[in-house]
């Protein structure tokens, strides 16, 4: 029998002494209890964890008490598994329906089974939740419970890669792969010539400096590799609102559980699978970015959600049946768009020209190796060669010694190669990227698509909202007109001034009568027409509204008005809705009223609705036909509004009677005319306050900032000259001020005269905002786009710009998803850093390459000539490694990690074209030629200019090739700092406040003295004098 893992105390020897038959959770020790007593016991058990509480052990602040509920929940699992109780019994006890049953319903769709539970309704009662409030018990062991039974709203994350992994492809480099065997076959014939104590220097120092870079390439690697998944997780961090304890809430979508109540609207991601609760026009898209072809209606008829489907239209509420690998599409779930990320431009590029620098340095290392081998076998080796080569004489050197000779001129060659190809290119980039997409998270901007980091930099006008973007998106309303009624409100929104019949009303608050028609119907036009929703705490002081900016304020004008939003809400029913659209610019809802009236509500753009407005109703109830006298007071009123930045709502509503058919209702468009003007309110939604220095910012750098609303022109020129986007009044006229419908009507030709002047377009739609963009991109510019994503309909415009920005606060998922970079605190100041950071992108790989090609230049000059005049090679093969190490990590560190400097935004946008400057080509050619100059005259009157005479023939030898390598190192050292400031003269300028640069050079400079001092052997180098150090110092300086 198999024993327990549990001790006897674990068992519940504590809980009492098994006398009392009739207490369930009394048992001794379920070694001998019989399966019918354990059953009781477990059903006990479940019920109490039900409940919320375990009765018999109600002390949970005790810490004994509680370590008897942990025993009970561990001793229940335990006589499960033990007894072979099935697993689900456990749902029937604490709910009506187990896992297996709620997967079976949502994987099939099966809407009978639905309807035999007594549809969404029954099934809330199965799951114990409550369809309005949501889950009433929200303790974390209610949901901790409802997750041990139904599972946790997680995907499999693709498993990480290991370091070995990285050390391992480290290893696959031919080249290196190359320099192994050629190390082994040295190490082994130099142990056969010279024993193993003197034989094993040459072979084994290059295996310990091969092993050295494949584990330092490694690591650099490992490191970006775990830059690039802190972001990749930030990318997975998404949140959703749901409905507990009667409340609404923000949590990660990790953390939704089966049972929950989600609100769902435009924009939004289905986080799980569910059943339709109640929605009004709700679509859904299959895929991540929504299209025609893939929305699917959802209906009482049709009330199945699927987990990753996104909302595309209308809204709703869902009922989460399940959640995690239990969902329809689980195995799709585990997928993201994002998991493949294509090489960059700038990557193929840098790739492109290091593979040429490659070609040209294979050229040469074929050249000096068939030189170096020439010279050997025909014995004209130079007498002063180099010091491990011994002169050949045909019949007298041993095989052995011949074969050791050519395999150490072969393992300088491919020295040669690993410095000349540019590998280090390609890092710079992948470790600039990965530095920015880190360092971008932290200034709170998350980078979903590398390349971005690099267009970004090359932009050369920006389109950005207005709501959202430019202003704070915290609308207040601030001004009110209800029939002849005019009222201006505080930020508490408490009425100022107040018309009516016209006179002025004093206090103002008594101009709506809370008993007329006018404020039932205004206030049924509020409660009933809006996406928000108002939460009052149980003791009625606590009031929570929540919603979209402009829903929130128009919301609590209505409680200043008196509203009771619940109660409003229940004394009539919405039979349809037609949600707000960007197209229409408003929204409506048609309400069932007491008997067979129906009321039509409408709430928009106030020009739009009072188009539609054939009367209004005055303040003894009437409705007043819409005199052209009555229709110029609103527009001046709206006008007057508009001109200070207030965006101008309008509130309509008109009755009808609705005859059709129940099941015809999701066919039935809403009347949208002959309406009856109940009130226009005034939001006012300040700029930001860092928006005006920004856009200062942008103009400096010769980037453009255009704005894009679907506001009036009015309001649109008021906020633009607020931000500086219009300089003065003088400039707010065609073509810089336009109209979205009079821009669309143009034809191509002449929006392309035209669309360089345009600073606003206001009344625009979403089809203006992208005729706009690709006028732009088929003039020639690069452009970003920066949208609040606050619906669906940015996604397109999103994904025709060269760069899609879109706000981590304000915006959907659907528009996060279609954008490169999330800005994650909603801050325009931070788009203005993306463009710093992007531009610095191509400036910090400018420096490597600068560095990168005189390293190249140089160490293939001195190779070569060395070859060909003397046959003497001064860097031997792990010298060169050291130099290839030097270049590709430390190098790359230094350089490729640069932060952004201010004068990257005087300058005008990168150009994409021009990877290497003139200004390159000339600090490159002064530093190869310097350097070059310098190592050739040491090579050739190294021991005059060094005094070296008075040494013997070898040690002055070793000593010049040792002051060669140590100067060439130094000069690269110094050249560093050369390549921070390409087009300055003070090189100097801010290194103290990158820390990374200096510990680089200074990491270098260590062990260059480190390999000269105490590595003598390993690196073919003999110790230099501190007149040689200063020597080669004030070279390597100058």
């Amino acid at each position: 029998m198999e024993e327990s893992p549990l001790s006897d105390l674990e068992h519940g020897q504590i809980v009492g002494d098994g006398s009392d038959e009739s207490d369930a959770f009394d048992i001794v020790t379920t070694k001998h209890a019989s399966i019918e007593r354990l059953r009781r016991s477990k059903h006990s058990a479940e019920i109490s964890l039900c409940e919320g509480k375990m009765s018999p052990l109600a002390g949970d602040n005790d810490e004994e008490d509680a370590y008897k509920k942990i025993t009970i929940r561990r001793r229940v699992k335990y006589d499960r598994k033990k007894y072979n109780v099935p697993g689900n019994e456990l749902a029937d006890h604490v709910y009506g329906i187990g896992k297996e049953e709620l997967t079976a319903i949502s994987k099939g769709a099966d809407f009978s089974a639905l309807q035999r539970l007594g549809g969404v309704n029954g099934l809330a009662e199965e799951l114990k939740t409550n369809l309005e409030k949501g889950i009433l018990h929200i303790d974390d062991d209610n949901l901790l419970r409802r997750k041990s039974i139904f599972g946790s709203n997680l995907y499999p994350v693709k498993r990480g890669l290991s370091f070995l992994r990285f050390l391992w492809e480290a290893c696959l480099d031919k080249a290196l792969l190359t320099l192994i065997v050629a190390a082994v076959a040295l190490l082994a014939l130099g142990i056969k010539l010279e024993g193993i104590k003197e034989g094993w220097y040459a072979g084994g120092s290059i295996l310990f400096a091969i092993i050295t870079v494949i584990v330092v390439i490694a690591i650099s690697d490992y490191i970006q590799y775990l830059q690039f998944q802190k972001v990749d997780k930030e990318k997975r961090n998404i949140h959703t609102e749901v409905i507990r304890g009667g409340r609404r809430k923000e949590i990660s979508i990790d953390d939704v559980v089966v049972g929950d109540v989600v609100p769902l609207k435009i924009g939004d991601q289905v986080c799980a699978d569910g059943v339709l609760i109640s929605g009004h026009s709700l679509a859904i898209g299959k895929s991540f970015s929504i299209k025609a072809g893939d929305i699917v209606t959802k209906d009482f008829n049709s009330p199945f959600l699927t987990a990753g489907y996104k909302v595309a239209d209308g809204y709703g509420t869902m009922l989460v049946t399940n959640v995690g690998m239990n969902t329809r599409w689980s195995s799709q779930m585990t997928k993201s768009p994002d998991d493949t990320e294509k090489e960059t431009a700038l990557q193929v590029r840098l790739n492109g020209l290091a593979t040429a620098i490659g070609k040209a340095g294979l050229l040469v290392a074929f050249v000096v190796l068939i030189l170096l081998l020439a010279r050997y076998f025909t014995g004209h080796m130079s007498a002063v060669g180099m010091p491990h080569f011994m002169l050949f004489k045909a019949g007298k050197t041993s095989p052995s010694f011949a074969v050791a000779e050519v395999i150490k001129i072969i393992t300088v060659v491919v020295a040669i190669v690993i410095v000349a190809v540019a590998d280090g290119l390609p890092l710079a980039i992948i470790l600039t990227l990965a530095c920015l997409a880190e360092r971008m998270l932290r200034d709170k901007a998350l980078v979903r698509r590398l390349w971005a980091c690099e267009i970004i930099g090359s932009a050369t006008t920006i389109c950005c909202d207005k709501t959202g973007t430019l202003t704070r998106n915290q609308a207040r309303l601030c001004f009110a007109i209800y029939n002849v009624m005019i009222g201006a409100l505080s930020d508490t929104m408490n009425v100022e001034e107040a018309y009516a019949g016209g006179r002025k009303l004093d206090p103002p608050n008594s101009g709506l009568s809370s008993s007329s028609v006018l404020s039932s119907l205004l206030i049924e036009g509020i409660a009933q027409n809006t996406t928000g929703t108002v939460s009052v705490h149980e003791d009625g002081t606590d009031v929570t509204v929540l919603g979209s900016p402009t829903e929130k304020a128009i919301l609590s004008w209505g409680i200043e008005l008196g509203m009771n939003f619940d109660a409003k809400r229940s004394e009539t029913m919405i039979i349809h809705a037609s949600p707000f659209k960007s197209e229409k610019k408003r929204g409506g809802v048609a309400v069932q009223a007491p008997g067979s009236e129906v009321r039509i509500h409408w709430k928009g753009a106030a020009d739009i609705v009072l188009a539609s407005c054939i009367g209004y109703m005055d303040e003894n109830d009437q409705v007043v036909p819409m005199t052209e006298q009555k229709l110029d007071f609103y527009k001046n009123a709206i006008g007057q509004m508009a001109s200070q930045s207030l965006r101008c709502i309008a509130i309509a509503y008109r009755s009808c009677e609705f005859n059709e058919d129940q099941s015809e209702l999701s066919q039935w468009v809403l009347p949208e005319d002959e309406l009856i003007l109940l009130a226009i309110v005034g939001l006012e939604d300040p700029c930001r306050p860092e928006v005006g220095e920004s856009i200062k910012s942008c103009k400096a750098a010769g980037l453009k900032v255009r704005m894009v609303t679907g506001d009036s022109l009015e309001t649109a020129k008021a906020i633009a000259l607020e931000c500086g986007i219009l300089d003065s009044d003088s400039d707010a006229r065609e073509p810089n001020l336009i109209n979205g419908e009079s821009f669309r009507n143009l034809s191509i030709r002449e929006r392309g005269k035209i669309v360089d002047k345009i600073s606003v377009m206001g009344n625009s739609s979403p089809d203006d905002k992208l005729i706009l963009i690709q006028s732009l991109t088929d003039g020639g510019h690069v452009v970003a786009v920066a949208a609040t994503g606050d619906g669906t309909n940015d996604a397109p415009a999103l994904q025709k710009a060269n760069v899609g920005l879109t706000m981590g606060i304000a915006g959907t998922e659907v528009a996060k998803i279609n954008s490169d970079i999330v800005i994650l605190d909603d801050d325009f100041a931070s788009v203005v850093k993306i463009v710093q950071r992007g531009r610095s992108v191509y400036a910090n790989i400018q420096k490597f390459i600068q560095f990168q090609l005189t390293v190249n230049v140089v160490s293939l000059i001195i190779n070569v000539v060395g070859a060909f005049s003397t046959g003497d090679v001064p860097l031997n093969c792990v010298q060169l490694l050291w130099v290839y190490l030097m270049t590709y990590t430390l190098g790359a560190l230094a350089l490729a990690t640069e932060p952004p400097t201010d004068d990257l935004m005087e300058k005008p946008p990168v150009s994409q074209s021009e990877l290497i400057t003139d200004v390159m080509w000339r600090n490159l050619l002064i530093q190869a030629v310097y350097q070059a100059t310098v190592l050739l005259v040491i090579k050739f009157k190294g021991q005059n200019i060094l005094y070296l005479q008075q040494e013997t023939s070898e040690p002055s030898d070793k000593i010049k090739n040792t002051v060669i390598f140590n100067i060439f190192v130094l000069c690269q050292i110094f050249n560093e700092f050369n390549a921070r400031r390409l087009d300055q003269v003070n090189i100097f300028e801010g290194i103290t406040r990158h820390r990374l640069f200096m510990g680089t050079v200074a990491v270098t400079l260590i062990l260059q003295i480190i390999i000269i001092e105490f590595l003598g052997k390993f690196a073919s180098t003999v110790r230099l004098s501190w007149q040689l150090w200063l020597v080669c110092l004030l070279i390597g300086f100058i």
